[in-house]
């Protein structure tokens, strides 16, 4: 009787670094300093409305504010493994996904729009988060993206 090899086993050697062996993409302008970084990001994206949301955040609680800045866009949103218009459209489905979060999803449809992405992009990426996040989801996302369009 033959014994068949685990599957772990039958994988092909992976190189460190897995799932690529291309090193870390990072950020191609990385000059240190993730708030400049941050607020070049957050303005190629969004434009003066992430800036008024930030600044209307500061308001409250500026370690939120800065923690969008220096996080979100100064360490994430800048990365380059992705382009801006994948990156948008990837945030309009998690945003879409969540069902709850209509303010954050129109800036990021305003966002999608800035970067490059067409109306019917962002409204496919809604389409398909109906079948993993419900419709009542959707539609929602659907009446936020109409709101974005029309400004």
């Amino acid at each position: 009787m033959k014994t068949q090899t685990p599957y772990h086993e039958r994988l092909p050697d992976v190189p460190v670094g897995w799932p690529t062996s291309e090193p870390p993409v990072t950020n191609a302008e990385d000059d240190g300093d993730r708030r400049a970084r941050g607020l070049r990001t957050i303005h190629e994206i969004t434009g003066a409305t992430g800036e008024s949301v930030v600044a209307s955040v500061r308001e409250l609680a500026p370690d939120l504010a800065d923690w969008i800045i220096d996080f979100a866009y100064g360490d994430v949103a800048s990365r380059q493994a992705i382009d801006k218009r994948t990156r948008q459209l990837a945030i309009i489905g998690g945003l879409t996904a969540l069902g709850h979060a209509q303010p954050q999803l129109k800036v990021h449809v305003q966002g999608a729009l800035n970067v490059g992405c067409r109306p019917a992009e962002i409204v496919e990426v809604i389409l398909q988060m109906s079948v993993f996040a419900g419709f009542p989801a959707a539609l929602n996302a659907l009446a936020t993206a109409r709101e974005a369009f029309a400004e």
